[in-house]
């Protein structure tokens, strides 16, 4: 089969799965390799669509209630260069909107019909919603609205207005007045879609959704108007009445006050604008009116919202308020000062580097060369953050010298942003390493987060660089397999002893860092089974690993692996020497998408088997549909699915993903116990899960396939890639059984 008509044929398997395609179903005919005639119908309504996933090259925006021959045409005639296969569907679980249409079409310039299929349908008045169901596709989409009779809907609604409450002699209403506005479109019209009204002359137009109730004593003008599904909109009419205080002995004015907010010097003066909010309170009759004014001279003007002052200098606001009764309140009087925000930092940091270390005849650096990258700000707002490239990798947060120690060839880019959000021009240093000097360090593990942590205890103490250049942590071993808990501790006390001779920790940190090894049970019953690298950065653990679908995964000289560099499409890399039932899996990820952009990835757990699975003809999606992932995006946009979130399950938001700085390393562990999983970011547990079997997998955009929330007890593990633009690296991948 033509590599085209393989893929459209997979990805019609797809939708079939979602229940977004079916052969044949209501509204629509199955791929042959002649369209049926289609039977006369009323009116044939077609859209086109080609190379772009933003829209449909055509579709109608009318149409009249009754049968219908819809024409969906995506082919070389229409513009598809590309083979890209796409769907028309019309939306039926979306209130707002018609849904007893059931059509979903799936047309690919490679398919049996050429790109060119035809269904018949029965159009009821109102309005359609429909779009392109496959992913990455979500911007095609559009509206049909459908009218009674034979053309377009043209005449505006009809409006009415009700006014009601107790009346006295003059007609005048006696504490509140209750305005009912209804509005009928003609028969054959496309609906109501709007009622609106507005308070005064000038007020604000806002949507109707119950009787308005008028309680201010005072003169009043409410408008109206309405609007049909056409979008034909009424002329706006008005309702004008009178309310009157109710019969009283209040004899007391309003109680008032105010203050004033904004962004400070510490002068006390306000930076470009001061808001002023005023209120009032009155136990008698209530308050009618809040009035202020600007100035000694200003005229008083009705306070309807908080009053924000921009003026540059020193200001007087003036407020009262006046009861129902008419009893009014004293003035009193708000004093403060708005001065100029100073100049806006428009000027990049300016940024230097120094390589330092023994160097040979040639200039090369001896076993290692060490980069310090310094950056000032001249704008006024000052340094924000420093950021280096080494070798073309990802700019990552720079915070101490960089020690090179690769023999080669290296460029080290570097740049500086300000807290204005200048960023400096890159700038690169060139510079050669040559064999000699110290070997790189020999850490026992990869740690390198903020703080020393004990097992799960966190000590609070800094997670410095010691001499040999590897972290506290490194040197503490708190996954490596003690035998006995006195053992572990004997270990810490002869690192600490090491660490406190050479000036690394003190006293106090020195003994902080003993509880929390005391506290953390490292080596007791229970926690005597270790962690086992799964990946350690050997090309021998890499080769363990197996691929499977698109993109790709690419081992680095520095130990990590890094996904979507080569190859684009959505595919996973799978580690199939065992399956695991309850464990603790931790790995170190790094979000390296190009430009500003956030990459998109995730690690499944527990999915059966990918090759030859019967359920399943793409192994890539296997994990997908019958295992669980547990979801890496720090995006602010897009998918609802965030970091540490069970994907179609159970959601964590952004804010409780506990994002970090783009191209640092995130520690990742994720536990399962029975069918209880546990995730933790950086030691932060950020998500729990309870998979209770039988749910209902609930994808974000409808465009992904379903899981079937089996209750498995063990499984695999995977990294998921999602193509070029969704880069990521991980390292230090290990897992132990519970």
């Amino acid at each position: 089969m033509p590599r085209g008509r393989l893929l459209t044929a997979l990805l019609a398997a797809v939708l079939m799965m979602l229940g977004l395609a079916s052969a044949p179903a209501l509204g629509q005919q199955s791929a042959a390799p002649k369209a049926p005639a289609a039977p006369a119908a009323e009116q044939t309504l077609t859209w086109t669509a080609g190379d772009p996933i933003d829209r449909y090259l055509s579709a109608p925006k009318t149409a009249v209630a009754g049968p219908a021959t819809i024409v969906f045409e995506n082919s070389t005639a229409t513009g598809n260069t590309t083979g890209m296969p796409h769907t028309l569907t019309f939306v039926t679980s979306d209130p707002e909107f018609n849904g007893d249409v059931q059509l979903n079409i799936l047309a690919s310039p490679s398919d049996a019909n050429g790109g060119k299929h035809t269904a018949q349908v029965n159009l009821t008045p109102g309005r359609y919603f429909y779009h392109c169901t496959i992913p990455g596709h979500g911007m095609m989409q559009g509206i049909l609205v459908v009218t009674e009779g034979s053309g377009e809907d043209t005449t505006a609604p009809q409006t009415d207005v009700q006014v009601t409450g107790t009346q006295n002699t003059q007609g005048e209403y006696v504490g509140a007045a209750t305005v009912a506005v209804t509005a009928t479109d003609e028969a054959g019209g496309s609906g109501v879609d709007r009622i609106e009204y507005a308070l005064g002359d000038d007020g604000a137009w806002q949507p109707y959704t119950a009787p308005v109730v008028v309680d201010q004593v005072g003169a009043h003008k409410v408008r109206y108007r309405a609007a049909d599904k056409a979008g034909n909109v009424a002329a706006e009419k008005a309702a004008q009445f009178t309310v009157i205080a109710p019969p009283t002995d209040d004899t007391t004015a309003p109680d008032t006050s105010a203050t004033v907010t904004g962004e400070r010097n510490p002068d006390g003066t306000y930076i470009d604008m001061a808001t002023v909010t005023v209120s009032a309170s009155d136990t008698g009759s209530g308050v009618n009116t809040i009035e202020y004014a600007i100035g000694a001279d200003g005229a008083w003007q009705p306070y309807t919202a908080p009053v924000m002052v921009h003026q540059v200098g020193a200001h007087t606001v003036r407020y009262r308020a006046t009861d129902k009764a008419g009893n009014v309140a004293a003035v009193k009087s708000v004093q403060f000062t708005v001065v100029a925000a100073p100049p806006k930092d428009t000027t990049a940091p300016v940024t230097g580097i120094a390589v330092d270390g023994a160097r040979n005849s040639d200039g090369a650096y001896i076993g290692n060369a060490k980069v310090t990258v310094t950056a000032t700000d001249e704008g006024g707002s000052g340094v924000d953050r420093i950021e280096y490239s080494l070798d073309g990798g990802p700019y990552l947060a720079y915070s101490a010298p960089v020690v090179v120690d690769r023999a080669g060839a290296h460029a080290l880019a570097y740049r500086a942003t300000d807290k204005a959000g200048n960023t400096a021009a890159a700038r690169t240093a060139y510079f050669t390493v040559v064999s000699g000097g110290p070997p790189p360090p020999a850490c026992a593990e990869y740690d390198e987060r903020l703080t020393v942590i004990v097992g799960t205890v966190d000590s609070g103490v800094p997670n410095r660089l010691t001499q040999n250049r590897c972290r506290i942590n490194e040197l503490i071993e708190d996954e490596k397999q003690w035998t006995s808990h006195a053992l572990f501790l004997k270990h810490v006390k002869t690192v600490l002893d090491k660490l406190r001779r050479d000036g690394v920790i003190d006293t106090r940190e020195y003994n902080t860092i003993t509880r929390a090894a005391k506290q953390s049970g490292i080596g007791t019953p229970g926690q005597t089974t270790g962690y086992r690298p799964l990946f350690d950065g050997t090309a021998g653990s890499f080769a363990k690993w197996q691929h499977v679908g698109g993109g790709s995964f690419g081992l680095n000289a520095d130990g990590s692996m890094t996904s979507g560099t080569t190859k684009g499409g959505l595919g996973m890399l799978w580690f199939p020497q065992r399956k695991y039932g309850d464990f603790s899996l931790r790995l170190q990820w790094r979000d390296d998408a190009p430009g500003t952009g956030n990459a998109n990835s995730g690690v499944f757990v527990r999915f059966p088997g990918v090759l030859n699975h019967p359920e399943e003809s793409r192994p890539e999606w296997v994990a997908i549909k019958f295992g669980h992932e547990v979801q890496v995006l720090d995006r602010p946009d897009g998918d609802m699915y965030k970091t540490g979130s069970v994907y179609g399950f159970d959601r964590v938001g952004l804010a409780g993903a506990g994002v970090t700085q783009k191209g640092t390393w995130n520690d990742y562990e994720i536990r399962v116990v029975d069918q209880h999983y546990s995730v933790y970011r950086n030691g932060v547990l950020i998500n729990e899960f309870e998979n209770s079997g039988g749910q209902e997998f609930v994808p974000p955009r409808g465009d992904d396939p379903g899981t079937d929330g089996r209750r498995y007890a063990s499984g695999y593990i995977g990294l998921q890639v999602h193509g070029t633009t969704d880069v990521i690296s991980y390292r230090d991948i290990r897992i132990k059984d519970l």
